[in-house]
């Protein structure tokens, strides 16, 4: 690799985030453009339904844009600058990138179980009358069609229609045309992407995984090789190729950094070496924001341990549900589990965990308080509630206070 800069674990932490727009914080109120910036930067923004506090991608902006309206995020899909797909999962991502993932949708069979060619087989017919009813009436979601009289309750227990939907979705015939109340809208792809022509815009599988290496070099901003092919869940990827590829091109600087040993640097980060980078963001982070989903990457970089929970029996459960780790100032310096009480407009913390090496100095709750805060007036809170949390935390904060309205300002 022949390094040319080595960079302390800091910097690299300090790059890192700077790529993924966690640096600094907002510093004025986000426009709508700053949303569809913000989802470019990333490239992808990944979707997940669980609404204890607020919904992920809902959560991943907010810890980056500041106050935002979310309906946002719905406009931007219904308006098409952002599509859905599978990406690193469900994902949104820019209208841009459609050409990356189409070689998926015409082999929607690699997809494991996002898709069953054998579902597909035995309901061709159903299949045909749902795709021409959406032709004649427009688009349709899982609500319109009523549960089979002998259908089980269950979380995969669905029922026909959504698996016909889901099928369609992952075969890219069918596409999102909308959220309504965060329920998909399903339409025909050639009514949400008019203008795509396979035989015009289809770009080859490998230039496609090229591209989605390139994206991801640029939302990670620096990495060990091994981090690469993740984000976009590669795989069988020609990544010694790659990279030799892109350092020749200029698109990525051999770098090594402390603790961490050779990495890469993305160009666009070049800049950012001549000045010492400053980390002044505290937020609390989504378990699905690019800076943790890679749990292995997480550790590495940030010696944060981290699992998600909410899909681990409650009794067998470390810390808790939907547990959100707490950013501050460059480094990941706790977790908090919370639900927003939504009647009593209330955010109720039901415990805090500090990790082993944070000291707990005034600054530290004074910006972990605003940022908490900040999240919740955010969602319409009027009071936080904190039931647990270490004592050096508890003799700051009062066991319940009220927010003011500019709680919610950059």
């Amino acid at each position: 690799m022949n390094p040319l800069h080595s960079l302390s674990l800091q910097q690299t932490r300090h790059l890192h985030l700077a790529a993924q727009g966690l640096l600094r914080p907002p510093r004025q109120r986000a426009r709508y453009q700053d949303l569809i910036d913000c989802i470019s930067r990333m490239s992808l923004l990944q979707i997940d339904t669980i609404n204890v506090v607020a919904r992920s991608p809902y959560l991943v902006l907010f810890s980056r844009l500041g106050d935002y309206p979310p309906v946002w995020l719905e406009q931007a899909l219904a308006q098409g600058e952002v599509f859905e797909y599978w990406a690193h999962e469900a994902c949104f991502i820019p209208r841009a990138d459609y050409r990356l993932l189409r070689h998926r949708m015409l082999s929607p069979e690699r997809l494991g179980w996002k898709y069953n060619a054998q579902w597909v087989a035995d309901h061709q017919q159903e299949i045909a009358e749902l795709l021409q009813q959406i032709r004649e009436n427009g688009p349709v979601r899982v609500a319109d069609f009523a549960h089979a009289a002998n259908h089980k309750p269950g979380w995969w227990a669905w029922k026909p229609h959504k698996r016909h939907l889901e099928n369609l979705f992952s075969a890219g015939e069918l596409m999102v045309a909308e959220r309504r109340n965060f329920q998909r809208v399903y339409d025909l792809r050639s009514r949400v992407m008019p203008d795509w022509q396979d035989a015009l815009h289809s770009i080859s599988e490998a230039e496609a995984t090229r591209l989605m290496l390139l994206n991801s070099a640029r939302s990670l901003g620096i990495f060990r090789g091994s981090w690469l092919a993740d984000y976009y869940r590669l795989k069988r990827v020609p990544l010694s190729t790659f990279l030799a590829e892109a350092q020749e091109a200029g698109d990525l600087i051999a770098v090594t950094a402390d603790g961490l040993g050779d990495m890469w640097l993305h160009r666009d980060l070049l800049p950012m070496l001549e000045n010492p980078l400053q980390a002044t963001h505290s937020a609390l982070l989504s378990p699905f924001d690019p800076v943790v989903w890679d749990r292995k990457r997480a550790l590495e970089l940030f010696s944060f341990d981290y699992r998600i929970e909410c899909y681990t029996p409650a009794a067998k459960r470390k810390f808790g549900y939907f547990v959100l780790p707490m950013l501050h100032r460059g480094e990941i310096k706790g977790r908090l589990d919370a639900r927003m009480l939504r009647q009593s407009k209330q955010l109720e913390i039901k415990n805090i965990w500090l990790e082993p090496q944070t000291r707990v100095t005034l600054r530290f709750v004074q910006d972990i308080r605003r940022a908490i805060e900040r999240f919740a007036a955010w969602q319409g809170a009027e009071t936080v509630s904190l039931l647990q949390a270490p004592a050096s935390l508890r003799q700051h904060w009062p066991a319940q206070w009220s927010l003011n309205r500019e709680a919610g300002s950059p």
